[in-house]
């Protein structure tokens, strides 16, 4: 199970437990399931199951990107992109990143990949260094009004604003 925690916030009290972001699937590095059926690799293009503790008290709604720190493009890659996951949720089931399965709650919109499309989009490193994927829940202090055609830059500058804590998990990937 995953559970490197990076968390930020304004949660002020030193006796609260910590934003946490945790995965029963993932250790540190990803498997098959998480990687792209192309480009060389034969995955299973699956989003990981992911689940998240003690979010801040007046937290609106929750934001959860998946990001290649390391992507040969000078400006990483977003796979995952999903926001206005409802306050009340608290976890995202395996493969709940593929549309046609409807597996995301309620009002939750998946925003587009870097790849102009929605949904997840499995990890494809090129031959070299393991690439790391930087795997963030965001606590929110309301939804967030955007278009789901909106670029996963724009979805990130407009968190910036609203974001009330974060939590991640740091997974690697590495063509074998």
């Amino acid at each position: 199970m995953a559970t490197l925690t990076t968390t930020t916030g304004l949660n002020k009290s030193p006796l609260a437990a910590a934003f946490t972001l945790k995965s029963k699937e993932l250790g540190g590095q990803f498997t098959n399931k998480q990687y792209l059926n192309g480009m060389g690799f034969s995955g299973e293009n699956q989003s990981p199951q992911l689940y998240w503790e003690n979010a801040p008290e007046n937290t609106q709604s929750f934001a959860v990107t998946v990001y290649d720190l390391d992507a040969p493009t000078g400006s990483g890659f977003w796979h995952w992109v999903v926001f206005n996951i409802p306050a009340d949720v608290h976890e995202l089931k395996p493969d709940a990143g593929d549309p046609s399965k409807h597996l995301l709650p309620d009002g939750a919109v998946q925003s587009n990949s870097d790849l102009g499309v929605p949904g997840y989009v499995g990890a494809a490193p090129p031959d070299g260094p393991a690439h790391r994927y930087l795997i963030t829940v965001y606590a929110l202090s309301k939804k967030l009004d955007l278009d789901k055609n909106v670029t996963p830059a724009f979805v990130s500058f407009t968190m910036h604003f609203d974001t009330l804590a974060k939590a991640s998990l740091l997974v690697y990937g590495q063509k074998n």
